[in-house]
């Protein structure tokens, strides 16, 4: 018989069958005030898989911790092969005063892989990577857009390794960004160990959005059962095939003043396309924002007060932009506005 591979976590060994939340140690306050980082383990009495799922690395976007909470709250985990290794709040120092950076304004997702002697950021960051990221086999870490700013739905990942993108279709959100890896990011520092790993983005900073939500929590389950760590279901539900995008780029404003946002997230436009409008505080004068080529808006700026150079409207692009409206079109019907109202069982995810 096959011995389950030994797995440590915080001193703590987690044996096959075990359900526990750990504390993991992080610098105090300066007030003394003791800090952890809360480590949620489900560990199936069979081996597998070991996933983690994190979020708030950025400490002002929440929508991954309701992600989490729900995904914790399943039944189906009760059947799962492998491991689950959930943090629902990585920055707990940014989540605190509501600050996407940690108290010495540095920003975690920059710090990785990270030193036991280095600022309080690279020091969360090695915690992180040694409990967390080098226990496991495949990652999900969920994000939001930056303050001010919203994101339809999205993966991003380097689609040079055919896992990533067949984990980011399994996941169904509308669209897949080639995703370029960005210098001291969780990204990179778990690419560097071979661990395949989705980005999830959607929704806007310190806001929950349900569609979002609900999203996350489908695709997290999506992934896992694509990994055969939850046994796959016998429900036929409408198939999705996401919009691969290779290249994506920014909307920027012509002009300063206050801006009317034309476009929501999700439309479809082409190349010269009214997206927005900027007044002149002080004038009649007004600027058009148009579209510099085609495209669906997978991002956007959702404060009407804009400087000239500023980043408007985020656009990815694809090859055929017909196709792509239908796309978006078929994966917000799985979403009917009345199941949205409140926070019920998603019923797809049984």
């Amino acid at each position: 018989m096959k011995t389950a591979a030994v797995m440590i976590i915080n001193g703590r060994e987690i044996t096959p069958g075990l359900r526990l939340t750990l504390e993991l140690p992080l610098p105090p306050l300066y007030t003394h005030t003791p800090v952890t980082m809360p480590v949620h383990i489900v560990r199936g009495k069979k081996d597998g898989p070991r996933l983690f799922v994190s979020a708030a690395i950025h400490g002002d976007e929440l929508n991954g911790v309701e992600v989490i909470r729900r995904l914790l709250q399943l039944p189906q985990l009760a059947r799962l092969r492998g491991t689950l290794i959930a943090v629902p709040i990585v920055n707990v120092y940014g989540v605190i005063q509501s600050s996407r950076y940690l108290p010495d304004r540095r920003d975690l997702n920059r710090s990785f892989p990270g030193s036991e002697k280095g600022s309080l950021a690279a020091r969360c960051a090695v915690s992180f990577m040694d409990n967390i990221v080098k226990q496991c086999t495949h990652g999900i870490d969920l994000h939001t857009g930056a303050l001010h700013r919203s994101n339809l739905p999205q993966i991003r990942t380097t689609l040079d390794r055919a896992e990533n993108l067949t984990l980011a279709r399994a996941f169904g959100a509308p669209v897949i960004l080639d995703s370029t890896i960005r210098d001291g990011s969780l990204r990179e520092a778990a690419a560097a160990l071979g661990i395949p790993i989705l980005i999830y983005e959607s929704g806007q900073a310190l806001r929950f959005d349900e569609l979002c939500i609900r999203a996350g929590v489908r695709g997290v389950v999506n992934v896992m059962r694509t990994l055969g760590m939850l046994p796959k279901t016998s429900k036929r539900h409408p198939n999705h095939e996401p919009m691969v995008a290779r290249t994506s780029s920014w909307v920027r404003a012509p002009a300063s003043g206050l801006m009317r946002c034309l476009k929501p997230l999700g439309e479809t436009v082409r190349q010269g396309d009214l997206l927005g409008l900027i007044d002149d505080i002080f004038d009649t004068e007004t600027t058009e924002v148009r579209a510099a080529f085609s495209g669906i808006i997978i991002g956007r700026s959702e404060i009407p007060l804009v400087h000239e150079g500023e980043a408007l409207f985020h656009v990815a692009r694809f090859a055929e932009n017909g196709e792509a409206a239908q796309n978006m079109e078929s994966w917000r019907e799985k979403y009917p506005e009345e199941e949205l109202s409140d926070s019920k069982e998603d019923p797809q995810i049984r």
